[in-house]
């Protein structure tokens, strides 16, 4: 996923909560919200994961190929984080 694919998936979600805003406005039906909200979350989940996989597939190797141990460190560590503030949600 280049720069321009992640852009142009934010901004359609972007899009999305725009009318989940407007739809709070009109006073939609609970259900329908709820339904659109968890469309959005679905799609930051799917950038999310697209994001993380580059980082794995670039940084991470970098770092644990490399010859700094506190930097291969550093970046475990990150990826550690990553995923306990994902079981959090």
């Amino acid at each position: 996923m280049d720069k321009k694919d992640k852009l142009r998936r934010l901004k359609n979600i972007e899009g999305h909560i725009r009318g989940i805003q407007r739809m709070v406005e009109s006073d939609e039906y609970c259900i329908d919200l709820i339904r659109q909200i968890q469309a959005v979350q679905g799609a930051l989940s799917k950038v999310s994961a697209k994001i993380l996989n580059e980082h794995l597939h670039s940084c991470l190797i970098t770092a644990v190929r490399g010859e700094d141990p506190d930097e291969r460190e550093r970046v475990l560590r990150e990826i550690a984080e990553v995923y306990e503030m994902a079981s959090k949600v």
